[in-house]
């Protein structure tokens, strides 16, 4: 959103005079912020509302040039997620206060930073997830963030309901620095370079310029088990005799590679520049960057994509029956991915008051691409296959412009009464292109089936909003800030929000705070449009656009705006300049939350009807006629087919060889619903220490989160809909494993323990993270001795980091470090689920070996060295 009621009363500069703060020297009660208050100079244990601070220094001492991991791994509020699968694994995102990636507002200089295109279409808490990317943004472009834990809908925009976090970018015109850092796994893996420069320069009087490249490159992790479909099994000995040629598969008999970290290659640049001309300010700011990156799926064995009908496009010396891979392939998921961003402004004084006036544009294309595969059944069908293949593209935009005012008035208090007030206009788009047609063609390509026309779109909405804030002071130690806002969404409607903030100084080093608030987050238009449809030999799945007609046809009716309500009450303590206590408690109340839905069912072939005596009925379940009425729905089945073109393919119901009902075929299908109503509560407490000392002084902080989420109600299924006769929950509109993931996958409990000593030649950063426990729920493979639902967890743990530095000359510092610098792993998933994966010759086996949920990652210890120059 714009830079709004928060900060635009501010003067003209202020923005410019607080990024030149000293944040990175982290003295508490000295960094000066401009989120989330009005007042020029105010500090951060002066703030009316929870707020922390990451100066540029202490983002570059976090070892990995991420900015996500940057955050996570200082403050405890946020967590970044550590794996995620198909497309998430390309952009995996962060959470504040285990809300929604969605539920926080990135800014940009104040100025809304737009979404990418890659949705993550899954369950749990990153369901959903369109929020900015933030890896396009170079840590050494940034002054420093500011990271606002509060309800902001009021004041920063409608979706701001777990609160802000404010890139300020730098804006020096003179010098600058240029970083190398090199790193990796301790157990292999994730080789890691990033280099950076960043310079200012005035180019005329009054004029500042400053740029900053990088370029970073991340390798492949692996920390799975090996396959045994192809080692140690009874299985594994029949592949290998129908194809020896798999002990020659790179990592064999680890062939699986998908638990790990996928490859990365970006290269990104921003620039932030301004002229001032008497008391105004023309600014301008801008990213460009292209990210290539490509992740591993399950390895495919020899016989999935063979050579069955010969044609004369076959190889010489090719039979049918021959695999296009002789020892089995690992598929590649892949993006080419561009992001940019441009802003241009004019601000300055007008009359007593200011204006600020602005323009935003910003765009994300996400290509998507599968390597090293090939599709079966074009393969059998015309003797070639393509081993690479276009899927299709995500797009999205967002063109904002903003208008924000504020003004002086004396009502006859100890400070004039500051009313502040805006404009914003803004178009959004999101869309798919449909990939090549050998993607999508029958079975598809394998791994990740590609986008077809069916799913092909592009679509837009505007937003036109309102604010006006007022803030005063009764007394010179009581602060009160009012703002309303109001919002018209072409797609919509109107909605308006409220925020009530309150600070009292009781004394000059103990104060009491709170705020009061109400949100509304309309849904992205990826949320309401995202289409997936996958037509494989054997099954139709996917995502049905939540928007659709066929979603409407089960009785969905497309997606409402989720509501909230958001109350912080806290305790201020500054005893000293050097010494700071802080400590807040929030609850949050989210209605009609939004989320991918359980799987419903048009089609199961091993569910047979009653008394079904045709070809293959021996192999049918036993009859119930709960579970037939759970997986053959005739609505599902007609709203599938409708998105289809009116039709499902008759090989998915029939089976090719006998004529006889397909056991195998399945008819399902997804789509993003207003799921839940859930609570969030909980605590963040914040306390900082300059300690000085005959060696040097010492940063010392303590930072803590309690949080907890609760689903207080899943909504009900549409009357379309089949519900169990037998238990409810097995036609759940929110099945309880993502239920789960929503509760219990964010540590109740996390703490850094931080301290920072430096002289002229020698520096330490000592970190100490811990993590509660957090777990998922799965249900129990057959074979297992478990039974039902089986819990597993990832235990409590203490995270180290520690990172040595050295200044051998002035510009000049060389630093060695480690992330978790015991090499501490997850707890590993459970013995009897793994013995039982095993057992199957399941997948599972080779990919489960830790918990994906783990909020630490999998990897274990990081280690690198950086040095850095400045100028």
């Amino acid at each position: 959103m714009a830079q709004t009621a928060a900060s635009i009363a501010i003067t003209a500069d202020a923005a410019v005079d607080a990024a030149a703060e000293p944040a990175g020297s982290e003295e508490p009660s000295s960094a000066i912020i401009v989120t989330g208050t009005r007042t020029k100079g105010m500090s951060e244990a002066e703030s009316p509302a929870p707020i922390q601070i990451m100066g540029s220094e202490q983002l570059a001492r976090t070892g990995q040039p991420d900015l996500v991991q940057s955050l996570a791994q200082n403050l405890p509020s946020i967590q970044a997620q550590s794996f995620g699968s198909d497309m998430q694994a390309m952009n995996l995102q962060m959470k504040l206060r285990g809300l929604s990636p969605n539920h926080t507002l990135i800014l940009i200089n104040g100025k809304r930073r737009h979404g990418t295109a890659n949705v993550a279409v899954s369950g749990g808490p990153y369901g959903g997830g369109a929020s900015a990317d933030m890896s396009f943004i170079p840590p050494e472009a940034i002054d420093h963030i500011e990271v606002l834990q509060d309800g902001a809908a009021a004041q920063y925009g409608t979706d701001a309901i777990a609160g802000v976090i404010n890139i300020i970018l730098k804006d020096q015109d003179h010098g600058g620095s240029i970083n190398g850092t090199v790193g990796k796994y301790m157990d292999g893996g994730g080789d890691t370079y990033s280099v950076s420069a960043n310079v200012g320069f005035a180019p005329i009087e009054n004029s500042f310029v400053n740029i900053t490249v990088q370029k970073k490159h991340k390798g492949f992790s692996f920390r799975g088990n090996y396959d045994p479909r192809v080692y140690g099994t009874t299985t594994a000995d029949t592949n290998l005799a129908n194809y020896p040629d798999i002990v020659n598969q790179s990592d064999y008999p680890y062939v699986n590679r998908i638990e790990g970290d996928p490859e990365v290659f970006q290269t990104v640049g921003t620039l932030n520049a301004g002229y001032n001309f008497g008391d105004f300010q023309i600014y301008a700011n801008g990213s460009y960057g292209h990210k290539y990156a490509h992740a591993y799926e399950n390895y495919r064995t020899p016989d999935r994509v063979v050579y069955d009908t010969i044609t004369d496009a076959v190889p010489d010396g090719v039979e049918s029956g021959d695999p296009l891979y002789s020892s089995g392939f690992s598929p590649l998921e892949a993006v080419h991915e561009t992001d940019y961003a441009a802003t241009l402004g004019l601000k300055g004084p007008l009359g007593a008051g200011t204006f600020d006036i602005a323009s935003t544009y910003g765009h994300d294309f996400v290509g998507v691409y599968v390597e090293n595969s090939g599709n079966g059944s074009l393969l059998a069908d015309t003797g070639y296959t393509p081993t690479e293949f276009h899927d299709g593209d995500f797009k999205s935009s967002q063109w904002t412009n903003t208008l924000d005012l504020s003004y002086p008035v004396d009502i006859g208090l100890s400070e004039p009464m500051n009313v502040a007030g805006g404009l914003e206009f803004r178009r959004e788009m999101y869309g798919i292109n449909a990939g090549d047609a050998a993607s999508y063609y029958g079975s598809g390509a394998q791994s990740f089936f590609g986008y077809s026309e069916n799913d092909a779109g592009t679509y837009h909405r505007n937003n036109f909003s309102q604010y006006l804030d007022i803030s005063f002071k009764p007394t010179p130690d009581w602060l009160v800030d009012a703002a309303v806002r109001h919002e018209r969404y072409s797609d919509f409607g109107d909605t308006t929000v409220f925020k009530l903030t309150s600070r009292y100084d009781l004394t000059s080093t103990f104060a009491v705070r709170g705020t009061a608030s109400t949100g509304f987050r309309a849904p992205t238009l990826a949320e309401s449009y995202y289409s997936g449809i996958n037509v494989g030999p054997n099954a139709v799945s996917g995502v049905l656009p939540a928007n659709s007609a066929a979603a409407a046809s089960l009785g969905f009716g497309g997606l409402k705006p989720e509501k909230s309500t958001n109350f912080s009450f806290g305790l201020v303590y500054t005893p000293t300049n050097d010494l700071s206590f802080t400590i807040d408690a929030y609850w949050i109340k989210i209605r009609d939350r939004i989320m991918i839905s359980s799987s419903f069912y048009g089609f199961s072939g091993s569910y047979c009807p009653e008394g079904y005596s045709g070809t293959n009925a021996s192999s049918c379940k036993t009859y119930s006629e709960d579970n037939y009425n759970i997986y053959n729905q005739e609505a599902v089945y007609n709203a599938v087919a409708s998105a289809l073109g009116g039709e499902i393919p008759s090989y998915v119901l029939t089976d090719s060889a006998t004529g006889g009902r397909n056991m195998n075929g399945t008819v399902s299908i997804q789509t993003f619903v207003n799921g839940a109503d859930m609570t969030t509560r909980g605590i963040d407490f914040s306390a900082k220490y300059l300690m000085d000392t005959g060696f040097g002084p010492i940063n010392w902080s303590l930072s803590a989160n309690y949080n907890e989420n609760k689903v207080d109600k899943i909504a009900d299924l549409p009357s379309a809909l089949y519900t169990s006769t037998v238990d409810a929950s097995l036609t759940s509109l929110v099945n309880k494993y993502s239920v789960w993931q929503l509760e219990n996958s964010t540590p109740k409990l996390r703490a850094a323990l931080g301290a920072y000593w430096e002289n002229s030649v020698f520096s330490v950063n000592l970190r100490e993270n811990f993590y509660s426990k957090v777990s998922s729920l799965i249900s129990a493979p057959s074979n297992c001795t478990c039974s039902g639902d089986v819990e597993i967890p990832v235990n409590a743990s203490f995270i180290t980091d520690l990172e040595l530095g050295y200044k051998p000359a002035e510009g000049l510092k060389i630093s060695i470090g480690a992330n978790n610098l015991l090499n501490h792993y997850p707890t590993k998933t459970r013995k009897d689920v793994m013995d039982a994966y095993l057992a199957n010759k399941s997948t599972s086996y080779a990919t489960s070996k830790y918990p994906s949920i783990s909020p630490y990652g999998f990897n274990g210890g990081y280690y690198y060295a950086r040095v850095n120059v400045t100028f």
